[in-house]
């Protein structure tokens, strides 16, 4: 609830600080003392449109700062801080300051924040809906504003719409799987052709895992072996044959074997000579070994190459490397396969779906029934409290309707909207299509007043809501504000004093000039001057005794 609020150069107000508890607050005064300020000051924290005009003439800037307190933080207002990454502990104050500043021309620069954070407007806007309901002349929130209208009639039947929204949920969830296994079925399908070629011209290919770099290895080798066979060849035969160097180095050794044990230096010669001979005949293993793998079959290459550029003409086309190859068959293959069996899971996907609308239907046309029911038990509770408040000839009707099939929701199959007639023989029309202001304040004291816990912001504010009434009218208005206020917190700006006295709080507001300067005070009144205000209300300008014995009974009844 509202616990302070703070207003600082805003029209008459140069330094105003009001603190508001529990129960019934009622704000008074004169005619032009300044209530709308106090309004308007309160509008500039709940996101209403920043006005150079509300800054106080010769102040370069005007601040409004409103303090909210809660036992508990209240759901959707503890859901919106959230998204904005406001942390509110438990017992914290939620303090919502607005800033206004004179700048260049008529312009007005406007600054919002919400426990010392810089906000936007639009979440202050989006915070109100939770914290303020204000009910009057020209009111377009709380209950006037229809989308808000199925919610409250739902917590009014006591339906758990929850159980409907998982519902559609799950409906929407089952459609969206068996829309896309239909859409991939069917670009699977129409690829199934294709498929089925390219997958048999990869089985024809038969590509293996390594395979083009073995290829490639034994290209290159060939192709070397192509470059040195020349070498080769005469190298071998300068290694080979009975002429050939290693011939000789054979028949000196044989030659020097028969007469190395002549000497020492003859023996050592033919140790030396061997090794050489060793590796002479090492060297001609080497060159026959190398020969033969370097050797060249011009068929057997030319069968290389063709294989090489078929394994790779086969990645270029699907778009993949020549050791991808076998996994894009095994994809293919699985693609095929999904297309054969696609038909039985979609067959169950189908069922699933069907099953999930059928239990949305169920559950909303469930929660259909109870809206209705519940609609006549809130209109009837309407209309007994509509003579009470003056409004004998009204009528008031909550409007259940069907939506088609394309408009359901999470919400169910229903539109709702609180009509009336404020005549006989007039149409059923919006609230908020209400000529008067007062008979809506009115007609919206009654709808409160029949819904009574059934939702709404954690303030509650009437604006003249008994203009133009009086006697039994207005005391019964003042009735029903102060049962409407019971447990929570509710302030009502008046000119009636059966409303005023049964308040708990008394704010009187109040003009005074000094000069040229004109300024607007506040002040909680305390029993007498509550009295003496009553008694103002009674009377006008002169307070007779009998307009202060009037009064104190006024105050005794309540």
């Amino acid at each position: 609830m509202l616990t302070g609020l703070a207003i600082r150069n805003v029209v008459l107000i140069e330094a105003l600080d009001l603190s508001f508890g529990r129960g019934l607050g009622v704000l008074t005064g004169e005619t032009g003392a300044g209530k709308s300020i106090l309004l308007d000051s309160l509008g500039l924290v709940l996101g209403d449109r920043a006005d150079g005009g509300l800054i106080r003439a010769g102040a370069d800037e005007a601040s409004v700062t409103a303090t909210f307190e809660f036992a508990q933080l209240p759901a959707a207002l503890g859901a919106a801080l959230a998204e904005a990454e406001i942390s509110v502990e438990t017992g914290e104050p939620l303090i919502i300051r607005r800033r206004l500043r004179a700048e260049a021309g008529n312009a007005v620069g406007s600054r919002a924040f919400v426990n010392d954070q810089p906000v936007s407007v639009a979440l202050l806007r989006e915070l109100a809906r939770s914290l303020v309901e204000l009910h009057g002349q020209h009111d377009d929130r709380g209950l006037v504003n229809a989308r808000g209208h199925r919610a409250l009639l739902d917590r009014y039947a006591r339906a758990e719409a929850s159980d409907v929204a998982a519902a559609w949920e799950r409906w929407r969830a089952a459609e969206t799987a068996l829309t896309a296994a239909r859409d991939r079925l069917a670009a699977a399908a129409a690829e199934q052709d294709l498929l089925v070629a390219h997958l048999a011209e990869l089985a024809l290919l038969a590509p293996e895992v390594g395979e083009e770099d073995e290829l490639a290895g034994q290209r290159a080798a060939m192709q070397k072996g192509e470059r040195l066979s020349g070498d080769l060849a005469e190298l071998q035969h300068l290694w080979t044959g009975s002429d050939s160097a290693l011939a000789s180095l054979r028949s000196a050794s044989r030659r020097l074997d028969r007469i190395a044990h002549e000497h020492p230096l003859l023996t050592e010669a033919l140790e030396a000579l061997d090794r050489a001979v060793i590796e002479a005949s090492e060297a001609e293993d080497k060159l026959g070994r190398a020969a033969e793998a370097l050797s060249h079959d011009p068929m057997l290459l030319d069968r290389i190459e063709t294989r090489l550029f078929d394994l790779r003409a086969a990645g270029r086309k699907h778009g993949c490397t020549v050791d991808e190859l076998p996994a894009r068959m095994i994809e293919m293959r699985a693609a095929l396969d999904r297309i054969e069996g696609g038909e039985a899971a979609i067959a169950d996907l189908d069922r699933a779906a069907q099953d999930a609308g059928l239990d949305y239907r169920a559950k909303a046309e469930s929660l259909s029934v109870a809206r209705a029911e519940a609609a006549r038990r809130l209109d009837a509770a309407v209309a007994a409290e509509l003579a009470p408040l003056k409004l004998d000839a009204a009528r008031f009707r909550t409007a259940v309707v069907r939506q088609p099939e394309d408009r359901w929701g999470p919400h169910g199959v229903d539109a709702a909207e609180f009509l009336i007639s404020t005549n006989p023989g007039a149409d059923f029309a919006p609230l908020a299509k209400i000529a008067s202001g007062g008979e809506l304040s009115r007609f919206i004291l009654a709808l409160k007043v029949a819904l009574a816990e059934e939702g709404g912001a954690a303030t509650v504010i009437f604006d003249e809501i008994d203009r133009g009434v009086g006697g039994a009218v207005a005391s019964a208005i003042g009735e029903r504000l102060a049962r409407l206020a019971e447990g929570g917190q509710l302030l009502a700006v008046t000119h009636s004093p059966q409303v005023a006295a049964r308040g708990t709080a008394h704010y009187l507001i109040a003009k005074s000039s000094e000069g040229t300067v004109t300024r607007t005070s506040v002040r909680q009144l305390d029993g007498a001057g509550r009295q003496e205000e009553i008694a103002r209300m009674l009377s006008g300008a002169e307070i007779t005794p009998e307009a202060r014995a009037q009064a104190e009974r006024l105050l005794e009844q309540a």
